[in-house]
């Protein structure tokens, strides 16, 4: 053990309204960012946390994750390196608010991290960097 923490990777999904691109760009963290283009294709070979938003309100447990996030877990060794998952999402949706989370994190089963509203907070990014700090320190 060297004492130095490795941070995990976030890699995130964000649609063309760019919202959890910036908040991901507000993180103390490394990013990488899931292709809008389902015909492009990224492998992850590193422990990462999942940030993803919720689409369609949800209707149950279809419609909730981005049809680029479900490409980019379909690949065997993307899913294996995800360590847990964040969502977002709008609270008009009352009870599939970020449901994106709750479906992923069954899926794989990984923890369900946080959820945060739209662009989120100040509060909200600390929140989430402090979660990224811990799990940097439980792979140490």
């Amino acid at each position: 053990m060297t004492g130095i923490s490795k941070k995990p990777l976030v890699v995130y999904y964000s649609s063309t309204s760019n919202n959890t691109a910036r908040f991901v760009e507000k993180l103390d963290c490394n990013s990488i960012r899931i292709p809008i283009n389902l015909s492009k294709e990224i492998s992850v070979s590193e422990e990462y946390i999942l940030i993803t938003p919720t689409y369609s309100g949800g209707h149950g447990t279809t419609g909730a994750v981005p049809k680029q996030v479900i490409h980019f877990l379909n690949k065997l060794a993307n899913r294996q390196k995800c360590i847990g998952v964040i969502a977002s999402g709008n609270t008009n949706f009352g009870n599939s608010f970020a449901l994106a989370g709750n479906v992923i994190s069954k899926k794989l089963h990984v923890p369900y991290l946080y959820k945060f509203e739209l662009l989120g907070t100040t509060e909200d990014v600390n929140n989430v960097n402090k979660i990224i700090a811990d799990a940097g320190e439980d792979n140490d």
